[in-house]
């Protein structure tokens, strides 16, 4: 005679049986495809169109974002330096309507690792951290101290610095103006994935327009 134990096992067996018999017949595979399965049928977005702003210099800040030796240099990024010339064009036209400047420097480096044609002057405030900027600094004092409603974010890389300081300006409140043409990462595909991410991005889209130093008026 079978043991208690024997039969629940039994009837436990064709139970479990017939159910991945119904779950085989009816649900079919059982993983769904992922983003990695897909990854080469994905297809980029239309290019976003960039916008022609014009901001109060009083009430705008422009951040050189870590336009240091350390992470903008002809190995790492070239396409950081090749942005040097253009974004020194724009920090003069910045400088000489008032516009306030504040740089940030990628860990370990020391503002005079700053290319020299951005290099800042006096008064111009300096923090340094990681991707985010706000984080463990006084960025965000230094922006309300100064009666900042504005930013236009410029450096690199794309991807780091320029993508969580941007969202972390956006979050606070703060209008965001990326100037692409100032922007840089190691490949383009990161400076497209940043692109798309901050005018898409929930709530942080809100904030941010996409520009280019030339559409910027003030």
């Amino acid at each position: 005679m079978k043991t208690v134990y024997e039969r629940f096992m039994k009837k436990g067996l064709v139970f479990l049986a017939g159910t991945a018999a119904i779950l085989l017949c009816t649900s079919g595979p059982l993983f769904s495809q992922t983003i990695i399965d897909e990854w080469g049928a994905v297809k980029a977005p239309p290019a976003p169109e960039l916008k022609k702003v014009t901001v109060d210099p009083a009430t705008t800040a422009l951040l050189l974002l870590d336009f240091n030796k350390q992470t903008c240099n002809e190995k790492v990024r070239p396409r950081c330096i090749g942005s040097i010339p253009v974004m020194a064009r724009f920090l003069a036209k910045a400088r000489a309507k008032g516009m306030k400047v504040i740089y940030s420097l990628s860990p370990g480096a020391a503002v005079s690792d700053i290319a020299k044609e951005l290099a800042p002057v006096a008064g111009e405030p300096v923090v340094a951290s990681g991707p985010d900027k706000f984080f463990g600094t006084d960025l965000e004092k230094i922006i309300k101290e100064k009666g900042i409603t504005t930013v236009i974010v410029t450096g690199t890389a794309a991807h780091g610095a320029v993508l969580y300081t941007a969202s972390g300006a956006a979050l606070r409140g703060i209008k965001v103006l990326v100037a692409v043409d100032g922007v840089s990462a190691e490949t383009t595909y990161a400076e497209q994935y940043t692109a798309w991410h901050l005018i898409t991005a929930p709530r942080v889209s809100a904030q941010v327009t996409l520009t280019r130093t030339a559409f910027i008026n003030f």
